[in-house]
């Protein structure tokens, strides 16, 4: 979407974009479609490229057995993706532009040289809800373009794309074809995390000032928020606190990205952090 506003507003044609599709062991119906059909709708170029075999294939040369679904098992797969990208972009003369958010980067959601590498992270400065935000946005200004060319259908899909469970797709679907590896359910609510990172980053809370506000925040007295109980906040803010100290070397080593709001994790102007740095004090104090 970024790529399409950018072209649009240089007035270049959007074939010029290369939108690539790279379904796997983990791939469902659902998000498929909503790619292809996307891709088909904004009217750029569309590659498809299964990468099954290519990671069956490095299964067997490594010698890893491809029904242990574990984090081997994942990480081929993303990474096998980016190898393809990076090939693509030398062939074509083009750029990498990368999908990870800072959310992500937060808690290191992302393999290493995988889906964490680009040439450029377009959104790496944009938490995850924002993102969601903003793909709802995008959507009601394609309704209200009713002049445009396939307007209704690219947001009809917005809409359902945003309501998919997030997810990277490494791990097979369940026995109905739904997305059986959920993100939200394996480190947690993103609303959550994201409140954690503003008042982390911005201002530099101690944890049991982090407990304290996301308390209060989400404390069900605003019915257009969620409400967690205690338990829950200090369960994924201690999650938080782990995930954020153990994952900063794939922060140290970032592509290039925009700042986009007041915090930010690149290690070349907002956040620098030894990437051994311990959590071990600051998970003391949450549970002290």
């Amino acid at each position: 979407l970024v790529c399409v506003r950018t072209f649009d507003k240089l007035g270049y044609d959007r074939k010029g974009i290369v939108g690539v599709t790279m379904p796997g062991f983990g791939t469902t119906d659902r998000t498929y479609h909503n790619a292809l059909a996307l891709m088909q709708s904004l009217g750029i170029t569309l590659r498809e490229i299964n990468i099954a075999k290519a990671v069956t294939q490095h299964f067997e040369d490594i010698g890893h057995d491809p029904s242990v679904h574990d984090v081997t098992y994942e990480n081929s797969q993303a990474r096998e993706r980016t190898q393809l990208l990076m090939d693509l972009s030398n062939q074509l003369g083009g750029l990498v532009v990368g999908t990870g958010d800072l959310s992500e980067l937060a808690l290191g959601w992302a393999t290493y040289n995988g889906d964490h590498m680009s040439m450029y992270g377009v959104n790496a400065g944009v938490p995850k809800t924002l993102i969601r935000y903003l793909v709802r946005y995008v959507a009601a200004e394609f309704a209200s373009h009713d002049e445009e060319k396939d307007a209704g259908d690219v947001s009809r899909l917005l809409l359902d794309i945003v309501d998919t469970p997030i997810s990277p797709e490494l791990t097979p679907a369940d026995e109905n074809g739904q997305i059986k590896q959920k993100t939200e359910d394996l480190v947690g609510p993103y609303e959550l995390h994201d409140f954690f990172l503003y008042y982390f980053l911005r201002f530099g809370f101690a944890p049991e000032k982090l407990f304290l506000l996301a308390k209060k925040a989400f404390d069900g007295h605003d019915s257009r928020v969620a409400t967690y109980d205690d338990e829950v906040i200090r369960h994924w803010l201690a999650t938080f606190l782990r995930r954020f100290f153990s994952q900063q070397f794939k922060r140290s080593c970032l592509p290039d990205g925009p700042k986009v709001g007041s915090v930010s994790l690149s290690p070349r102007g907002d956040w620098r952090m030894p990437s051994d740095a311990s959590s071990a004090i600051w998970l003391k104090q949450l549970t002290s």
